[in-house]
């Protein structure tokens, strides 16, 4: 049974910068690239980057330059490096597999821009 667990998100003022962390358990890890998304209050949930299992790495425009994905396999864990928050980037962060699989959802983790 695959279960993923996200933190890292905390209420940071704009230009601040967060790790985010996502652990799995199952065997997502081998199978699957992963990705993580997000979601704002009253808008869908969007992907913000992606990572395959060897490592090649995708980014929406809106966090280019400014966000890195990385995955450390021998933890099963996929990181998300966020610099120059601004607060447009406030929302609830998720990862899942990358395209999503429904039943991966997890509660994700609040992150908070603002002066």
């Amino acid at each position: 049974q695959v279960q993923l667990v996200e933190s890292g998100g905390a209420l940071v003022q704009p230009g601040g910068s967060l790790r985010l962390s996502c652990a799995a358990s199952g065997s997502i890890f081998s199978i699957y690239a992963m990705g993580w998304y997000r979601q704002a209050p009253g808008k869908q949930r969007e992907l913000v980057a992606a990572i395959t299992n060897g490592g090649s790495t995708t980014y929406v425009g809106f966090v280019k330059g400014r966000f890195t994905i990385a995955r450390d396999n021998a933890k099963n864990t996929v990181y998300l490096q966020m610099n120059n928050l601004k607060l447009e980037d406030k929302a609830v962060y998720y990862c899942n597999a990358h395209p999503p699989v429904e039943n991966y959802w997890g509660q994700g983790t609040q992150v908070t821009v603002s002066s």
